[in-house]
C-alpha cells in the first residue's frame, strides 16, 4: 500500500445553521460530526491529515487538538480552491489523497478503502469519485458514466435537461494521486454559473487528456451532507435508527425503540432490557442482564451485570454500579461507586460517594458533598443501613454494618456496627392536640357569627 493523506474541507461559512458554533462541530449522538469522520479516517492510519478551515479556525484548532494540520482558505472561491490550500501541507508527499468533507460525517472506512483500492487498480484511473443514487437527485452534481468510465461531471446549475435526468450523483468525495491532484487543480477555471473553482472539473480535465476517471458507489446515508438544523435532526434520527437496530441485533431488548437515544460510544451487553424514554449520554458501558427502567437518563456510567436502574433515575458521570446493585426511582448519582448488591431504591442523591457491598440507602437520603467551594467524600461501609431522610454531611465515613437512624444529620464518622441517631428528643403533651382543635373550632365559629352580623 502507498502512503495515504486525507484532506478534509471545513471552510464553509455554515450560515444556514445560524450558530456561533462551527457547523462541523455540531454533534450527532453526542459527538461532533467532524469527529465521526476523523475516526473513520484514522482507521486507515493516514500519513497526513489536513483540515481546510475558514472562519471559526480557533474552534476547529481546539477540537482537533493537534491531531491534524490546518490550512486556511480565505477568501473562499469554491471546492477546487479549497483543496489547493492543502498543497503546502502536502509538499513532498507522493501517495494517495482522499478528499472528504467535514459536514459529511458518516463515510465509512470501508468506502474510503474502496476508493483507494480502485485508485490503485491495474487500469490506473487518475480520479476516483464516490457516487450515489438518491431518490431525488435535484441539487446534486451528476456523474455521467459510459462503459465504466466517467465521461463528464456536471453541476446541477450547468446541466442540460438530459443530464439532469441522470440519477447517479456526485458526493464530492474523491481519491487522487498527489502527483496528479495539484497539477490538475492548477488547470481549473471559474468559467461556470457560480464563478467558482469546482473540484469536479479535474475529472473533465483528465478526460480531455485521455486519462481514465471512474466512480465507486455507496448508499446515500453515508454521504449525506449537513447544512442546517433540520438536516442535523434528520441525520440524528437516521443514526439513532441504525443504532437501535444494531442494539437489538446484538441481543438487547428495546420495548419502544423509537424512544431510546444512544450516544456514539454506548456499549450494551447481552440480554439488556431498555424500557421506553431512556437517554444515554457519552461514556456509558452496560454489562449483561441489566434492566434500565423507563424515563432514565444515564451518562458517563459503568453498570455491572444484573443491575437495575430506574424508573426515573439519573446517573451522572463517574457512577459505577457493581454486580446486582440497584438504583431506583428518582435517585441521582454523581461520582458514586456502589458495591455488589448495594441499593438506593428511591428519592436519593449520592454524590462523591463510595458505598460498600450490600449497603441499603433509605428514601430521602442525601450526601451533602459541597460547601459552596469544595467537594467532599462520603464512604459507606459494607452492609450499612442508612435510614430514610438522612443527611450525610461530608467528609464522613459510615462503618461496616453500621445503622444510621431515620431522620439523622450525620457530620461525624460512624464506627463499624454502631447505631447513630441524631434527632431532637421528642416532646409529648397528652391531650394538647384535642384542646388545640377545640379552641380553633370555637374561634372559627365566633368569626362566622360576626361575619353574618
Amino acid at each position: 500500500m502507498t502512503d495515504l493523506a486525507a484532506i478534509i474541507l471545513a471552510a464553509g461559512q455554515g450560515t444556514r445553521m445560524k450558530s456561533d458554533l462551527h457547523k462541523v462541530l455540531h454533534p450527532i449522538a453526542a459527538r461532533p460530526m467532524l469527529m465521526h469522520l476523523m475516526a473513520s479516517v484514522d482507521a486507515l492510519h493516514p500519513t497526513k491529515k489536513v483540515v481546510v478551515v475558514g472562519s471559526g479556525k480557533e474552534q476547529l484548532e481546539a477540537a482537533l487538538a493537534g491531531s491534524a494540520e490546518l490550512a486556511v482558505q480565505e477568501p473562499q472561491f469554491g471546492t477546487g480552491h479549497a483543496v489547493q490550500q492543502a498543497q503546502n501541507a502536502l509538499a513532498g508527499f507522493d501517495g494517495d489523497v482522499l478528499i472528504l468533507y467535514g459536514d459529511v460525517p458518516f463515510v465509512p472506512t470501508a468506502a474510503m478503502q474502496a476508493m483507494v483500492a480502485r485508485l490503485n487498480a491495474p487500469d490506473a484511473p487518475v480520479v476516483v469519485v464516490l457516487a450515489f443514487e438518491p431518490e431525488d437527485p435535484t441539487g446534486y452534481g451528476r456523474v455521467i458514466v459510459e462503459n465504466g468510465r466517467i465521461i463528464k461531471m456536471v453541476e446541477q446549475k450547468d446541466a442540460t435537461e438530459a443530464e439532469k435526468a441522470v440519477k447517479l450523483s456526485n458526493s464530492g468525495l474523491m481519491a487522487v494521486k498527489a502527483r496528479d491532484l495539484f497539477p490538475l487543480l492548477g488547470r481549473v477555471t471559474d468559467n461556470n454559473a457560480q464563478k467558482e473553482y469546482y473540484l469536479t472539473d479535474i475529472v473533465n480535465i483528465a478526460n480531455a487528456d485521455g486519462r481514465i476517471c471512474v466512480a465507486v458507489t455507496t448508499e446515500p446515508y453515508t454521504v449525506a451532507g449537513i447544512n442546517s438544523r433540520a438536516q442535523l435532526a434528520e441525520m440524528e434520527q437516521a443514526w439513532q435508527q441504525r443504532r437501535r437496530v444494531q442494539a437489538m441485533d446484538d441481543g438487547a431488548t428495546l420495548i419502544a425503540p423509537e424512544t431510546v437515544w444512544f450516544a456514539w460510544d454506548t456499549q450494551l451487553g447481552r440480554d439488556v432490557l431498555i424500557e421506553p424514554n431512556v437517554f444515554f449520554g457519552p461514556g456509558v458501558g452496560i454489562s449483561d442482564n441489566v434492566k434500565i427502567r423507563a424515563n432514565s437518563h444515564i451518562e458517563g456510567a459503568i453498570i455491572g451485570e444484573g443491575c437495575e436502574v430506574g424508573p426515573f433515575a439519573r446517573l451522572r458521570p463517574g457512577t459505577v454500579l457493581e454486580e446486582k446493585a440497584k438504583i431506583g426511582n428518582f435517585v441521582e448519582t454523581k461520582k458514586a461507586h456502589l458495591g455488589k448488591g448495594a441499593k438506593a431504591n428511591h428519592l436519593t442523591y449520592l454524590g462523591d460517594a463510595t458505598i460498600g457491598a450490600g449497603a441499603n440507602i433509605g428514601a430521602g437520603t442525601i450526601t451533602c458533598n459541597y460547601d459552596g467551594h469544595f467537594k467532599y467524600q462520603t464512604v459507606i461501609g459494607e452492609g450499612a443501613f442508612i435510614g430514610s431522610n438522612s443527611a450525610l454531611i461530608a467528609p464522613v465515613k459510615i462503618g461496616r454494618d453500621a445503622i444510621v437512624a431515620a431522620g439523622s444529620a450525620v457530620s461525624r464518622d460512624v464506627a463499624d456496627g454502631e447505631l447513630r441517631m441524631v434527632r431532637a428528643e421528642q416532646l409529648v403533651k397528652p391531650g394538647w392536640a384535642d384542646r388545640f382543635h377545640d379552641a380553633m373550632r370555637k374561634k372559627k365559629a365566633e368569626k362566622k357569627a360576626l361575619d353574618q352580623d
